[in-house]
C-alpha cells in the first residue's frame, strides 16, 4: 500500500513539452476521434503524457536504473516507444491536473494523490497483444493551459510561450484516396508577413512538414510531395484569414483567425505514484461507468477500470527488483 512518502517527485522543463508537442503532431494521423471530444484538449493531453515519459526516462538515467525501449503498435502508434524495466513493457498512465486549486491541494497535501482512481480506459486494457506481466506505471502532471482566447492573449502579454495550431479536417488528414494533395496554395489575408508550418505525410506515410513564409496578401505555392495535411502552424496570433487549397479538394481550406488552439502545457511538477501488473489489475479493478466524477476529470468520457492509487506497489520496490534483475544478466 502507498503513502505519500512513496510518491516520486520530478521537476518540469520546458523542453519536456517541447518533446510532447513534437510527438502529438506526428500522432494526428494515427488519432482516434472520440465522439464529443475536442481535438485541442486530446491533443495537449497527449503532449502531457510524452511529457510525463521523457521525464521517466530522464530520472531512470539519472538514477542508473537500467531500462529498454520497445517499439510501438506500428499502425496506431508508429513513432511511440515504450520503457521496459527488467523485460516488463510499461504503460505510464498519466492524468493532466490543470485547475488551481487541485494543483495547490497537490502541493500542500499529496495524500490527495493516493484517494484517486488509478484509471486505465477499458477499451484499452482489452487490446490484443498484451501479457499480463506488462506493468502500468501512474503518474500526476500538474501544468497549466492557456485554451481560451483570454487565457491565450494573457500568456502572450507575459512572453509566454505557446504554440498555435490548426487540425485540419478529416478528410485533409486521412484522405480516403492516397494520392499526392499538391502543390498546394497558401495565402494570408493578413497585412503583415506570417510563417506558417504545414505538417502531413508522405507518400510512404512518413512524417512530412514544411515552413513558408506568407507576405501580405500573397498567394505561395508549395511543391512538396504532401499526401495529407495533419495540422497547420503558425508563430503568432494571427489578425486575419488564411487559407489553403489543394486541387484535391473542390473548396480551398480557410482558418478564421479564432480557430486556432494553443496546445503548449505549462508544466510544473510531475509526481509518479506507483505501479501493478495488466495480470493484477485485472484481478482487482473496478469499472467507473462514463460521465462520472472522479479526481481527474469533472467527468469521464468512457468506461474505464480503475482501483485507488494507494493500492498500487511502491516503485522504489520495482526499481530495486530491476538493479537485480540486471545485475543476475
Amino acid at each position: 500500500m502507498l503513502t505519500s512518502s512513496d510518491l516520486i517527485h520530478l521537476p518540469y522543463t520546458p523542453d519536456l513539452t517541447e518533446g510532447g508537442i513534437a510527438y502529438a503532431l506526428r500522432s494526428l494521423p494515427y488519432s482516434f476521434d472520440r465522439i464529443g471530444s475536442k481535438p485541442y484538449d486530446r491533443i495537449r493531453r497527449v503532449v502531457a503524457e510524452v511529457a510525463v515519459e521523457l521525464a521517466f526516462r530522464r530520472y531512470l538515467s539519472q538514477q542508473n536504473i537500467p531500462f529498454d525501449i520497445k517499439s510501438g503498435t506500428p499502425f496506431t502508434e508508429p513513432d511511440k516507444y515504450n520503457v521496459s524495466l527488467g523485460g516488463h513493457r510499461c504503460d505510464i498512465r498519466s492524468f493532466l491536473i490543470s485547475h488551481r486549486n487541485q494543483i495547490s491541494q497537490m502541493r500542500n497535501d499529496p495524500s490527495v494523490m493516493l484517494n484517486a482512481p488509478a484509471l486505465v480506459p477499458s477499451d484499452r486494457h482489452a487490446m490484443d497483444g498484451h501479457s499480463d506481466n506488462e506493468l502500468y506505471l501512474f503518474a500526476f502532471l500538474s501544468g497549466l493551459i492557456a485554451a481560451s482566447q483570454t487565457d491565450l492573449k494573457k500568456a502572450i502579454e507575459t512572453s509566454q510561450p505557446h504554440y498555435l495550431i490548426h487540425v485540419m479536417p478529416t478528410e485533409w488528414r486521412k484522405p480516403s484516396h492516397w494520392n499526392p494533395l499538391g502543390p498546394l496554395v497558401l495565402k494570408s489575408e493578413s497585412e503583415e508577413k506570417m510563417l506558417v508550418e504545414v505538417c502531413g505525410q508522405d507518400e510512404a506515410r512518413g512524417f512530412l512538414t514544411r515552413r513558408v513564409i506568407l507576405p501580405a496578401k500573397t498567394r505561395v505555392t508549395v511543391k512538396d510531395p504532401f499526401y495529407s495535411i495533419s495540422a497547420v502552424h503558425i508563430k503568432n496570433m494571427p489578425s486575419a484569414r488564411l487559407g489553403i487549397h489543394s486541387s484535391a479538394f473542390k473548396e480551398a481550406h480557410v482558418i478564421s483567425p479564432l480557430e486556432w488552439g494553443n496546445i503548449w502545457v505549462y508544466g510544473m511538477d510531475i509526481t509518479l505514484a506507483g505501479f501493478i501488473s495488466r495480470g493484477e489489475f485485472r484481478k482487482r479493478a473496478k469499472m467507473i461507468a462514463p460521465n462520472s466524477r472522479v479526481f481527474q476529470y469533472s467527468h469521464t468520457k468512457t468506461k474505464n477500470l480503475a482501483i485507488p492509487v494507494s493500492r498500487l506497489n511502491p516503485l522504489d520496490d520495482l526499481f530495486i527488483r530491476v538493479r537485480e534483475w540486471a545485475s543476475q544478466k
